[in-house]
């Protein structure tokens, strides 16, 4: 609370203890990251994570015995390995935390510009650290008597989305004066988020000299049962993939939807982004390119597992040339989007500055 003013309320006696400025927090939430890559890191952040009944949602007594005693003994040391191979050795941190504090330092300027000083935009991880509850208590702390929440997937998912919005709302109950609180819809449709996606692809196309045949739009995997169970993301994923074919310009031949990331014994959501990809190298597709639409910022599912173990599965299926398109990350055109997400949700609340 260093940069606030502290004052004692309008009408207030003089014993009235002082409290801070009232202000408006925005709060970014993302999936998470371990600390480091060692396996105690790697096996806090995992068990954490898997852990999660709306990830995992087997019934506790059948699924933390398998995963506590055999996935937990093996598996830590493979994703500490995959971690590795894209850490950030000299902030020592994953890029999904250096790019989470790139967006927040633009958004936080965006915010300033457009409301001054009453409002706070920080950021916090579901599993991991900065956790959901400490952020919240650091806002509550800072005078922040209204909070909008805002997890950081263009589409909704129970897994992503919903679980998010779980645990800030598990922070509010720890609070004794709950600041009133919003949470932000999906946003996918968005118009200027479309766009953004879209020249992000024709700014990666411009700098080939053959443009792929293919554009794969690969979106991290859920259960297929989760589709008949009432979960929107598959369907939210589809229409993404529609609008940007629509916003490009271009048919059905040139762009795919798949999905990636599938984990246990179940059937998730087709087709799987490693099968398709090799499925289209055999069929005679020798050059393709692959986006992550549902991914805000670049992290290990794209930056090992697209990058590295899609990208081996379509070459060895005999594809001869695979691009990967980054995510939006802070890009500008990305930050003008989620800036107008947050001024739309933060409507009825706080005004923009005049002029």
């Amino acid at each position: 609370m260093s940069d606030q003013t502290l004052t004692r309320p309008a009408h207030a006696k003089p014993d009235h203890p002082a409290l801070p400025r009232e202000r408006i927090g925005i709060l970014l939430a993302n999936l998470g990251t371990p600390d480091g890559t060692d396996y105690w890191s790697m096996r806090r952040y995992l068990s954490e994570f898997l852990s999660d009944k709306r990830v995992i949602d087997y019934p506790a007594w059948k699924w933390q015995p398998i995963l506590q005693l055999i996935v937990l003994s093996k598996r830590p040391f493979a994703s500490g390995e995959a971690y590795r191979s894209i850490w950030n050795n000299e902030a020592d941190e994953s890029p999904l935390m250096t790019i989470t504090k790139d967006q927040v330092a633009k958004l936080r300027d965006s915010m300033a510009a457009t409301f001054g000083d009453g409002v706070m935009v920080d950021f916090c991880m579901r599993y991991g650290n900065p956790s959901t509850e400490s952020k919240v208590r650091a806002m509550v702390e800072a005078g922040c008597r209204k909070i909008l929440f805002f997890p950081l997937y263009p589409q909704y998912a129970g897994a992503t989305t919903a679980t998010a919005n779980d645990q800030f709302f598990r922070a509010l109950m720890a609070e004794t004066w709950q600041p009133a609180s919003r949470t932000v819809p999906p946003y996918f449709d968005n118009p200027l988020y479309m766009d953004a996606l879209a020249r992000s692809v024709e700014r990666k196309y411009a700098t080939l000299d053959t443009p792929p045949d293919v554009l794969v739009c690969s979106y991290h995997g859920l259960p297929e049962r989760y589709l008949t169970e009432g979960d929107p993301y598959h369907c939210q994923c589809q229409k993404t993939t529609r609008l940007l074919k629509e916003r490009l310009g271009w048919d059905d031949s040139r762009i795919i939807t798949t999905f990636q990331s599938k984990f246990g014994p179940e059937e998730w959501l087709k087709p799987y982004t490693v099968e398709e990809v090799a499925r289209l190298a055999e069929a005679g597709t020798t050059n393709i390119a692959v986006c992550a639409p549902a991914f805000s910022a670049d992290c290990i599912e794209t930056l090992e597992e697209i990058n590295e173990e899609i990208r081996e599965s379509f070459e060895h299926a005999g594809g001869q040339s695979f691009t990967y398109i980054p995510c939006l990350n802070d890009d500008d055109a990305h930050i003008a989007a989620l800036s107008a997400v947050i001024r739309d949700n933060l409507a009825g609340w706080i005004a923009p500055l005049e002029g």
